[in-house]
């Protein structure tokens, strides 16, 4: 990292307290920068502690080479840029430091042992605090007047000088955390092009039958393969009664939203059992059925449960052939024809794009005014890889804001 002036300490606003605005501000004040953070919700990283409800998954431990190939193609060059800057094996030291143990769960996915965001949202406040970081919460960015930053406040307007800003605004999904694209207009209004914001990692419509939808809505599709266009992902999914959510889906949503955009629907492959071949269940639904039912035969012979069945029989009626009956567990198909709106997204894709920031993530447009997270136009799936560029992205942008300081 460079080290900024050592005089009169260059202060710089870091507009939005997610993950991307708090480590660009805990780099910055450990540089000896006087750090202001802004954020318009009446407390910080709200979006962070929804996102840690249910196990908060902070990066991922595979290989990188895989670990790059998560986030969309436009996007991944410059992302690889920014691991470089700060690997996941940096956040999980960083994590670490914040006296927060960290663990690898069987899918490779990293988390804090606590399993919660607070606690590392805590020890990371009292961090920052020492740094001498000051939040100022209730403050809501409208823009520029002339040099100045303005805010509206609780009370009334304000205006504030900065050498530098990190914006770091978030995306467009989960609105009522404040991720609502307000600052859309005004990151315009300075000559950036900002990508239409669309759902990433969200669920889809299925046409479900009623009786299918009130008995199994709310259940877990356990241990299957879901494919679509060539790719397939294991994992798990959730029946919604609009339709098909989860882990698998998401990782395959950005493909999926792209064919029901461009094609009105989109087809998923679900395989009920892919650790068995096609010919190894042919050779068990070969077996007599005697008098079973045909949902307790299929539980005896390959240990499909009741929403397994239910899944077959969504299709048509299921063949009486071993062969087809096989080829249907393992190959079957739904007709996606919606998908899920921003207010249901796990995240966003677009924003301001990519080629609108240089390599410091410095707009083009405004010099000495630097973006990270999800105001810049990526997107990957859950599973740690969100989090993980957020982060980087920070880091990036701080490192930006120090060089162009030093160099101004």
């Amino acid at each position: 990292m460079t080290d900024a002036p050592s005089s009169t300490p260059h202060t710089v606003a870091v507009i939005g307290a997610g993950p991307a605005g708090l480590m660009a501000a805990e780099r910055l004040a450990s540089a000896g920068l006087r750090v202001v953070v802004y954020e318009r919700m009446p407390s910080v990283a709200r979006k962070f502690l929804m996102a840690g409800r249910g196990g908060l998954n902070l990066t991922h431990s595979e290989p990188l080479a895989p670990f790059l190939n998560r986030y969309d193609a436009p996007a991944r060059t410059r992302i690889a840029g920014w691991l470089d800057a700060f690997s996941p094996s940096d956040l999980t030291a960083w994590a670490e430091g914040l006296g927060q143990e960290t663990f690898v769960g069987s899918s490779g996915r990293v988390f804090p042992k606590a399993m919660k965001a607070s606690p590392l949202l805590r020890a990371w406040l009292a961090r920052l605090e020492g740094l001498g970081v000051e939040i100022r919460t209730r403050s809501r960015w409208t823009g520029w007047q002339g040099a100045a930053l303005s805010f509206d406040t609780p009370e009334g307007e304000r205006l504030e000088q900065a050498d530098a800003v990190v914006l770091a605004l978030s995306g467009a999904s989960w609105a009522k955390l404040g991720s609502d694209a307000a600052w859309v207009p005004t990151v315009e209004a300075e000559g950036a092009v900002v990508a239409p914001f669309r759902p990433a990692n969200v669920g889809f419509d299925v046409a479900w039958s009623p009786l299918f939808r009130d008995r199994f809505a709310g259940q877990p599709i356990k241990g299957v393969a879901l494919s679509h266009a060539g790719r397939t992902v294991r994992g798990e999914a959730m029946l919604a009664a609009y339709g098909i959510e989860g882990g698998a889906v998401y990782a395959l949503s950005a493909d999926l939203r792209d064919a029901v955009e461009r094609d009105g629907q989109a087809t998923l492959t679900l395989d009920l059992r892919p650790d068995q071949s096609r010919e190894a269940l042919t050779q068990r639904l070969s077996k007599p059925r005697a008098k079973d039912s045909l949902s307790n035969w299929l539980r005896k012979t390959v240990h499909l449960d009741p929403l397994g069945v239910a899944l077959l029989r969504e299709a048509g009626p299921p063949p009486s052939q071993p062969e087809a009956l096989a080829a249907r567990i393992k190959g079957l198909t739904l007709t996606l024809t919606g998908v899920q709106g921003l207010d249901r997204a796990i995240s966003s894709a677009g924003g301001v794009r990519l080629d609108d920031v240089d390599g410091r993530l410095m707009l083009k447009a405004r010099p000495g005014v630097f973006v990270a997270g999800e105001m810049l136009d990526w997107e990957a799936p859950t599973g740690g890889y969100l989090l993980q560029a957020a982060f980087a992205s920070g880091v990036v942008a701080a490192n930006g804001v120090l060089g162009w300081l030093n160099g101004r």
